[in-house]
């Protein structure tokens, strides 16, 4: 089943591109657009993701509007120009799924919108630039056992592959997962999903932080 993207921007010529590239794509379906988060929820039923610019005009802040699109059940993907760096560390520290911006070739445009729809983090340059310079960032204090366990769980394998990899019992890697957890819990990260789980791990510099989109 097509997931359904839809867009939330006020240049009604972003919309229309966008629209158009979701369009080429069978495994996406295009669930309509607006020019403020409040519009959007008025006119959509659903979508499985949001694509957000990061600075709308009607004022609102980009951490609030995530949330806003996260509670109604749907991913954010941000869209930016790139010309306010504290908007894009704001929606870096927020549940969105990552950030795309406008100027990026189509393809990888398409490509970020496709992964997000699946659910998938979307780690670009934006991204990481805004989590290197960003002072608030506390690392969590994880043993090396637990960063280990981090890397390769957040990677995308199973606590049982993790296991046979380290050489522990399943349990040990569940014990593991519930410390790293409640670690960033306390220090007001939470890490809930396996997504939230790999951001942190980047952000930390337990997983490496990519060099492009």
């Amino acid at each position: 089943m097509a997931r359904r993207v839809a867009i939330v921007d006020d240049h009604e010529v972003v919309s229309l591109a966008l629209s158009a590239l979701i369009a080429t794509r069978s495994d996406l379906e295009y669930a309509g657009s607006a020019d403020t988060v409040p519009n959007l929820l008025r006119s959509t039923t659903t979508a499985d993701l949001v694509v957000l610019d990061l600075n709308l005009r009607d004022g609102s802040r980009p951490s609030d509007n995530v949330h806003t699109l996260r509670e109604w059940g749907a991913g954010v993907l941000a869209l930016t120009s790139g010309e306010n760096p504290f908007l894009i560390r704001e929606v870096s520290r927020s549940a969105s799924l990552g950030i795309v911006r406008k100027s990026a070739p189509a393809a990888s445009i398409l490509d970020a919108i496709a992964r997000a729809a699946a659910g998938e983090p979307v780690i670009t340059t934006e991204w990481a630039a805004a989590v290197d310079s960003d002072p608030d960032l506390r690392t969590a204090p994880l043993t090396a056992r637990e960063r280990e366990v981090l890397a390769l769980y957040a990677s995308g394998l199973g606590a049982k592959s993790v296991a046979v990899e380290l050489g522990i019992s399943e349990n040990t890697v569940d014990d593991h997962i519930r410390r790293i957890r409640t670690v960033y819990r306390r220090l007001g990260r939470p890490a809930n999903s396996k997504v939230d789980l790999y951001r942190r791990g980047l952000e930390d510099g337990f997983l490496p932080l990519p060099t492009s989109a």
